[in-house]
């Protein structure tokens, strides 16, 4: 499922409250790089982690699932192996979220499929913290 530029920077402006599942309390990981770019870049992130719950993530409480969160999550950002996207699509659904990202190498055609059928945006394969600067160097987003 192809995104337009022009549709990511919709994405971008209309987005406020991103859950990302998979958090990571490890700097290495990709997850923590990205939510904490995404913090950096003013959007408010919902770390998701069953395993993290009582912990803090870049001082930003981890939740077990999406309905823990206490707010209406705008998207969701998945760090996770394809094998669960289905599964986050159906918490999703669920949840009313508009929005799922997928990071890049997650692609599940089946869940895909169910996000469109629940009218889901979906971006898939790809990174904000990549698509967001690239965007703002073309000029899209100030």
């Amino acid at each position: 499922m192809f995104e337009s530029d022009f549709n990511l920077v919709d994405i971008f402006k209309q987005t406020k409250h991103i859950a990302l599942i998979g958090a990571s309390n490890k700097e290495d990981r990709a997850s923590y790089r990205v939510m904490r770019f995404l913090l950096n870049s003013g959007y408010q992130v919902y770390p998701v982690n069953p395993v993290l719950v009582d912990e803090k993530i870049l001082g930003q409480p981890v939740y077990a699932d999406i309905k823990s969160i206490p707010v209406q999550v705008d998207m969701v950002d998945v760090f996770r192996q394809s094998i669960y996207l289905y599964d986050i699509i159906e918490q999703a659904v669920s949840s009313r979220v508009k929005i799922v990202w997928t990071q890049l190498g997650v692609t599940d055609e089946k869940a895909e499929m169910l996000a469109k059928h629940n009218q889901i945006q979906m971006v898939v394969d790809k990174c904000p913290a990549i698509e967001l600067p690239r965007l703002k160097a073309l000029g899209f987003i100030p």
